[in-house]
């Protein structure tokens, strides 16, 4: 079992060893692409029939899928910074303003970069960064899974990911792909030692969305536990590259916010408040959930309650588990994140997607399962398919709560 607080040595099926190793490949490292491969099939073919069961339901409602996957919600406000800039302050209705400097600017700048150097409009090329952002989120899943423990729990790793309850929005014009990308890759750097890596990722994360500093605080945290254990002596150039890296997109980001705001250190948090959303240590979520138990809500709010204890479950199990510090404490702070920021309490399961860590313990009990019984795994991921692609055709034709 992995010690809570190593990095991990590089596996024999691990495609690279740390930089500079110089050991030749094994045959088990030349044969990763394909069993990575098998894992990412998996995770297209689930998301492919997510896809078909939400057009089903579209079409038969009258509406396009397409446009529900690519302008949605947030997505709209994605849309507009990619067409127009950050223009600032807006009524959406009388006497309610929001600020599109609540969202951070890598995706839309993606999108509009994609726009300009294909025909494709910015609605598909949002799509199409977001399935392509997906596909490599679940790529770096599954290295980490492989190195962690093996190929068979990193495929169902991936598997388990492409299957969550709201994993409809990573086929979906949103960023949340894009966050995972980028975490999933800094990570598995962490993890080998890629210190300037992990500290590039990290920042191309703390750009992606206001969570993405939960990347940052696994590269910053890691990085001082391995200066601590070796009492500051022969620590690399390389660390203290990759750990100043880590914080500069989101910091970045935050300061501009604030400077435009007129307020550098809480101009971003005033717009946020704006939205309706604050941190406040889980006291505003906590007064939900009692107004939630009490006199009841819509079908998404108790289905997101439920999604929210599952996650603080498996963190506990991770942490009982030793999980290698890095995934420790992306997980955790993501967490952090989610229970102590008030307002969409709907939306704290989408806000945990990049959460993939929290899905170990499941990966290896369905791999035992699958070793035991398989006939009783086929079930289990059949009825996890079935809610999966069931629950985000609603979450996006019906819900009408923002997801």
């Amino acid at each position: 079992m992995t010690h809570a607080f190593t990095i991990p040595a590089p596996s024999v099926e691990d495609p690279e060893g740390p930089p500079g190793g110089g050991a030749r490949r094994t045959g088990a490292a030349r044969r990763l692409p394909t069993t990575a491969a098998a894992a990412l099939g998996l995770f297209a073919a689930a998301r492919l029939c997510g896809f078909l069961v939400l057009a089903a339901v579209a079409w038969a409602s009258g509406k396009s899928p397409l446009r529900l996957l690519g302008h949605s919600w947030d997505s709209v406000w994605y849309l507009r910074i990619a067409a127009h800039g950050y223009v600032g302050p807006q009524y959406v209705r009388p006497a309610v303003v929001r600020s599109d400097t609540a969202f951070f600017p890598l995706y839309p700048g993606l999108l509009r970069s994609v726009s300009e150097v294909t025909p494709l409009s910015l609605e598909t090329a949002g799509l199409l960064v977001s399935w392509i952002a997906a596909a490599v989120a679940a790529y770096g899943i599954y290295l980490i899974g492989n190195r962690l423990y093996g190929r068979a729990i990193a495929t169902a790793l991936v598997l388990l990911w492409g299957l969550l309850p709201h994993s409809v929005v990573l086929s979906m014009a949103y960023t949340e792909p894009v966050l995972t990308a980028f975490a999933a890759w800094s990570l598995y750097a962490v993890l080998t030692g890629r210190w300037v890596w992990a500290g590039v990722l990290a920042a191309c994360a703390g750009l992606a969305r206001p969570n993405g500093c939960a990347v940052a605080a696994a590269v910053l945290v890691t990085a001082a536990y391995e200066i601590w254990r070796s009492r500051g002596r022969g620590v690399s150039h390389r660390l203290w590259t990759g750990a100043a890296l880590a914080p500069l997109g989101w910091c970045g980001y935050v300061g501009w916010a604030g400077h435009r705001q007129g307020d550098l250190l809480g101009g971003y948090f005033t717009v946020q408040r704006l939205w309706g959303s604050r941190f406040d240590l889980g006291y505003g979520s906590l007064l939900f959930v009692k107004r939630l138990l009490l006199h009841g809500g819509r079908f998404v709010f108790p289905i997101s309650l439920l999604l929210v204890a599952v996650a603080v479950l498996l963190f506990a199990l991770l942490i009982a588990d030793r999980t290698p510090l890095p995934l420790l404490v992306h997980s955790g702070v993501l967490l952090l994140v989610a229970l102590g920021g008030a307002g969409f309490f709907q939306c704290k399961p989408r806000f945990l997607l990049p959460a993939f860590p929290l899905l170990i313990p499941l990966a290896r009990a369905l791999v035992r399962t699958a070793r035991a019984r398989p006939s009783h795994a086929v079930l289990v991921v059949g009825a996890l398919a079935g809610l999966s692609f069931a629950y985000g055709a609603y979450l996006v034709a019906f819900a009408r709560t923002p997801l």
